[in-house]
């Protein structure tokens, strides 16, 4: 994460769905032979209600006409606020895309925003939030690391009364006790581990061959994969071939030779490919050019999270990646900003949980962001702007 399993900084990550596909059968071809081919092998396994139920999931979850469903009432803007964004990397491309969002909504709002780059190491991170408090703002928000790591600073924080808000800073969405947050933002892991495993059994009508790619030295990584897992195995005919335990930090250096040794071992049987981040993908996709490998040949690849621009823009290209599960970057900036003035107004949290999405070829937009539509104005309703 920013969160643990976003890219780290130290890796030099670029941190998702790519090729265009309509896989019916556990080929990655299209045609009508594969899909009565997959269709029988379904029935067969008694996999069929799984299939039906995880198509009308994916269906809902990749409409393109997704409209805000979060809080349309609240409090008025506080004046007069200044709030500091603790970020833990700007490298980050899902920590610089809540920033985005968090400025947007700032100036809308009429605050003061103070962004400090963590820089993605645990030092860096500590004297960021240092020097928020020094700062003594109105408000801090917790970019994408878990306060564990900052406890220090989030006593301090709590004792001065500063109301904190995370983005991805736990795995649970809403306010927490353990470290004092007033409401941490982000979608419910258990939704996106669920979702994408249903795009797997969806797309190849419950056929799949799968890889899974976690780290699983973070705890949150690893549940979310172990997530995953339990979702393919409720279909009996998808086969997981593989674990991959390849550590985030490690991943442009080992997810080429990885790679390769799969595409070995595995051959025709590797039909599918999930990952608790797309950075994984984006740094496969060299070593399926050179194994000679397509769109139409390669696994069809899955990110987990968090549809980082630079994985919208495979998935639109057909870069050796299909699907990805976004987070709707802006529009959590804006409710970050909406969540800390509740807090400023004595209000509860708002409780808003965001949408779960899937973006493909065919729902990806040039922008490279998804964000339900219609949530600035519903922020500016409510803040009287």
């Amino acid at each position: 994460m920013a969160s643990p399993f976003r890219r780290p900084l130290a890796a030099g990550f670029a941190l998702a769905l790519g090729a265009s596909i309509a896989l019916a059968g556990c080929s990655r071809g299209s045609d009508a032979a594969n899909n009565t081919a997959s269709a029988a092998a379904t029935t067969a396994s008694g996999c069929a209600d799984v299939v039906a139920t995880s198509k009308a999931a994916v269906d809902k979850a990749t409409a393109t006409d997704a409209t805000w469903d979060g809080p349309t009432t609240g409090p008025k803007a506080a004046a007069g606020k200044t709030i500091v964004y603790v970020a833990q990397s700007m490298q980050n491309p899902g920590v610089a895309g809540v920033a985005t969002g968090l400025e947007e909504a700032a100036k809308t709002i009429g605050w003061t925003l103070k962004t400090i780059d963590g820089q993605g190491t645990p030092a860096g991170i500590q004297n960021a939030f240092n020097q928020a408090l020094t700062l003594k703002p109105d408000g801090i928000i917790i970019g994408g690391f878990d306060p564990a790591t900052t406890a220090d600073q989030v006593k301090q924080a709590n004792a001065g009364k500063i109301p904190l808000v995370g983005w991805q800073a736990l795995a649970t969405p809403g306010p927490s006790s353990d470290g004092k947050l007033f409401s941490n933002v982000t979608t419910k892991v258990e939704d996106v581990a669920k979702i994408s495993a249903d795009y797997i059994i969806a797309k190849s009508n419950g056929t799949a061959g799968v890889v899974i790619f976690t780290d699983s030295s973070i705890p949150f990584a690893e549940g979310k994969s172990q997530m995953i897992q339990k979702q393919l195995q409720t279909c009996s005919s998808v086969n997981v071939l593989k674990y991959s335990n390849i550590p985030l930090a490690d991943v442009a250096s080992r997810m080429p030779t990885e790679t390769n040794a799969l595409l070995s071992s595995l051959g025709d049987k590797w039909t599918y490919s999930v990952a608790i981040n797309d950075v994984y993908f984006e740094n496969a996709t060299a070593a399926f050019r050179q194994a000679g490998k397509t769109a139409a040949t390669a696994p069809v690849n899955v990110g987990a999270g968090d549809g980082d621009a630079a994985a919208l823009t495979r998935i639109r290209t057909g870069d050796f990646q299909a699907a990805t599960v976004p987070s709707p970057l802006r529009s959590e900036g804006w409710q970050i900003v909406d969540e800390l003035n509740r807090a400023f107004a004595g209000e509860k949290a708002s409780g808003y949980v965001p949408q779960i999405h899937v973006s493909t070829k065919d729902n990806a937009t040039a922008d490279n962001f998804w964000d339900p539509a219609g949530y600035q104005d519903a922020f500016k309703a409510i803040w009287g702007k």
